[in-house]
């Protein structure tokens, strides 16, 4: 009874009988807690939530989780649509800003109207070689149909499009006849994240013109105007005069 504990547990259960050792099975102490069947220890738990090959719940077309998702996907698509669109306009505008800077003269520290009006003109025939490229192409005997049709329509839009906003409201182009504008837009990398930096001007085809030019051709309108006005009422003077007998 004063040995140790492992010794005790041994005695104490070599004293019981077989029918006193079955009474006494529920023995809280650890050498007759009965160990569990191998079997219990090598299989998984299962999953606490649903099983994993229960399939996913169909959405009835009309329910109210079928328009949420509708909505969502016209969002998504919305917005999509709105970055390749801003994606799009900014490539055009930075291959425009690279042609500008391309033809700028290094030796030109400063541009004045009609130099940045030379410049556009020689932007709007940019196509020129392309179109007589074309033109070359569809003009060999033996070709059936007309090669390039739909190349040549795009060009021929593009600058008449251009052409009629220079000619009307102005082409918004680098502001190169400001310095500090010109230098910047010198030192632009071609980065389109930087565009924010570039600052813009619009000319129209009458900033080419000089006001000498524009001088000459409105004095002749008045002039004509005062010799039509004279005339009239001289006209209107002879119709009143009595005849005379």
């Amino acid at each position: 009874e004063n040995g140790p504990p492992s010794l005790r547990s041994r005695d104490h259960h070599l004293s019981l009988s077989e029918d006193n050792y079955l009474s006494h099975y529920n023995c809280n102490c650890a050498c007759c807690i009965p160990a569990p069947p191998a079997s219990c220890l090598s299989q998984p738990k299962a999953p606490k939530g649903k099983s994993s090959g229960q399939e996913k719940k169909v959405i009835h077309p009309y329910s109210r989780k079928a328009a949420q998702l509708n909505r969502e996907a016209h969002k998504q698509e919305k917005k999509e649509k709105l970055k390749n669109e801003k994606a799009l306009r900014l490539n055009i505008i930075g291959e425009k800003l690279q042609w500008f800077q391309s033809h700028l003269d290094p030796n030109k520290r400063e541009y004045s109207k009609k130099d940045a009006c030379e410049l556009i003109e020689s932007y709007l025939h940019r196509f020129n070689s392309e179109l007589e490229q074309i033109e070359l192409l569809n003009s060999i005997k033996g070709r059936q149909g007309r090669r390039h049709f739909s190349r040549e329509a795009v060009i021929k839009q593009t600058v008449e499009r251009e052409r009629k906003l220079y000619e009307g409201c102005g082409m918004e182009i680098p502001d190169i006849v400001n310095v500090k504008h010109l230098r910047t837009f010198r030192e632009w990398n071609g980065d389109l994240k930087k565009l924010p930096n570039i600052k813009m001007r619009k000319f129209c085809a009458n900033d080419g013109v000089s006001d000498e030019v524009k001088k000459k051709h409105v004095v002749p309108q008045e002039e004509d105007l005062g010799e039509i006005e004279s005339k009239e009422g001289s006209d209107d003077s002879d119709e009143d005069m009595p005849e005379v007998a």
